[in-house]
């Protein structure tokens, strides 16, 4: 039996997941676990993307608290990656200097076309979707992936997310029209000038990341559903999806906080974190949303178990 364990360093949380793997190939979920860091929060407040001191501390206690855990067990195969804050940060060699110093963690800085398809692995492999534009809204960075035929037929990375917009337009709190329609033309743009997007249109959206999934959590909540948080394969039309943001967009971040389904420490990023999928539903005239639960961490789980049947074959060859 075999402990894997995934951990993905994001711009806004850090999230470690641990699975057991049987010699069989069956496998089981042990451990979930997130810790908001913040990584990216006054990252670019300077003449250079710099993590500042306070992220990089909020992010060395989570990842403790993770090593205490796996530490204690067995058999353990750690990956650990890292996406788009310390992806630009120009601190970046120092950071990962001392995660290794003090931690004895590896963190792989990943490309944001390599974090795109471990989406689309983490997506195709537990959705049974075939053809769609699968978005994936973070701290810093937004993963698209246009798929056709269950294959990723084109996949980008762009800079933008909850905490890179919020802070960019100010989003935090009550949010001004002009602020708005400055955020949703800049994001429009951006999406311009990926050449393959509008072969999307029409096409349901697959949405993953904190922010999106925050978006089904209010609307299953205010349905009622026993399990609101379970949201994987939850389907919303546009009228519903609209009718939230629009809810949303109303508030101050006082008053977000208060909206059932929607945490907390996510109040002040949700605007901000929901304008890339619902410019990107207007853009490309798509009336639903699918929402996944599985992305990163599930797509490494996915290459893994791929790498461990082909040895496995090859062995009984």
């Amino acid at each position: 039996m075999e402990n894997f364990a995934v951990i993905d360093l994001g711009s806004n949380s850090c999230r470690m997941t641990i699975t057991q793997i049987q010699p069989d190939g069956s496998y089981a979920v042990t451990h979930r676990l997130k810790e908001m860091v913040r990584l990216s929060e006054n990252e670019n407040s300077g003449a250079t993307p710099t993590l500042q001191p306070a992220a990089i501390e909020r992010t060395m206690t989570a990842l403790a608290s993770f090593k205490a855990i796996y530490d204690q067990l067995p058999n353990l195969t750690l990956t650990a990656v890292a996406t788009a804050a310390t992806r630009k940060a120009s601190n970046q060699k120092k950071f990962l200097k001392r995660v290794k110093s003090e931690l004895d963690l590896d963190l792989e800085v990943i490309p944001g076309t390599t974090e795109a398809y471990y989406d689309y692995l983490g997506v195709i492999n537990t959705l049974p979707t075939t053809n769609c534009v699968m978005v994936d809204t973070g701290g810093g960075s937004c993963e698209l992936v246009l798929i056709v035929n269950g294959q990723a037929k084109e996949l980008i990375s762009l800079p933008i997310g909850a905490v890179s917009l919020s802070e960019k337009f100010d989003l935090s709190d009550k949010i001004a029209a002009n602020e708005l329609f400055k955020t949703m033309t800049f994001v429009d743009k951006l999406f311009n000038s990926v050449w393959w997007l509008r072969n999307g249109l029409n096409l349901p959206l697959v949405c993953l990341g904190g922010s999106n999934r925050t978006l089904a959590k209010i609307n299953r909540r205010k349905s009622d559903f026993l399990n609101f948080e379970d949201i994987h394969g939850y389907r919303l039309r546009d009228t519903a999806i609209y009718e939230t943001f629009d809810d949303v967009i109303a508030k101050s971040a006082a008053e977000r906080a208060e909206i059932p389904g929607l945490a907390k420490d996510r109040a002040d990023i949700i605007v901000g974190g929901l304008i890339p999928a619902i410019t990107l539903m207007r853009f490309l005239d798509s009336d639903r949303m699918i929402f996944s639960q599985n992305g990163l961490r599930e797509g490494i789980l996915f290459e893994h178990l791929t790498r461990l049947a082909a040895q496995n074959k090859k062995i009984r060859q």
